[in-house]
């Protein structure tokens, strides 16, 4: 029952995340998916490195799935999440470390462009509704000011 009540939160959890959200979400299970298939590699337990690089390739194909191809961007990010499933089945099929260390720093720096990008939009946002700036400190004259009243 207990299981349950847990399942339930973390499926309201994932429900009420914005796009922006849910994007880097994946994209930090990808990376830490990235790890373990690292680690498997390392220590040569195929069996991890195989139910690893598979949760990578579901979540890359998820990703271009996804995809709103009315933005000319998406084109691009297409090319791009075909070029991480082509070596991400390098990876898995030829137990290649090398393509994975080459791809690791990529998707982490894409994870890095995504985040940037939602808190430019955020704050974008923000400035849209006129939420006011928070008051700045007074200079040395509004203070010299105040003091001699």
């Amino acid at each position: 029952m207990e299981h349950n009540g847990y399942q339930q939160y973390q499926e309201q959890a994932i429900f009420s995340m914005t796009q922006n959200e849910l994007l880097l979400l994946l994209l930090n299970e990808l990376i830490k998916r990235l790890g373990r298939c690292d680690l498997a590699l390392t220590q040569k337990n195929y069996a991890l490195l195989d139910e690893s690089a598979d949760r990578c390739l579901a979540i890359v194909r998820y990703l271009d799935d996804t995809l709103n191809h009315e933005f000319p961007i998406s084109a691009d990010l297409h090319r791009l999440y075909d070029y991480f499933y082509y070596e991400l089945n390098r990876v898995k099929v030829g137990r290649n470390k090398g393509e994975l260390d080459k791809i690791k720093p990529m998707l982490a720096d894409l994870r890095d462009t995504f985040q940037q990008a939602a808190k430019n939009c955020e704050q974008s946002e923000q400035s849209e509704r006129g939420n006011p700036q928070l008051p700045q400190a007074p200079n040395a004259q509004e203070r010299n000011a105040y003091a001699e009243r």
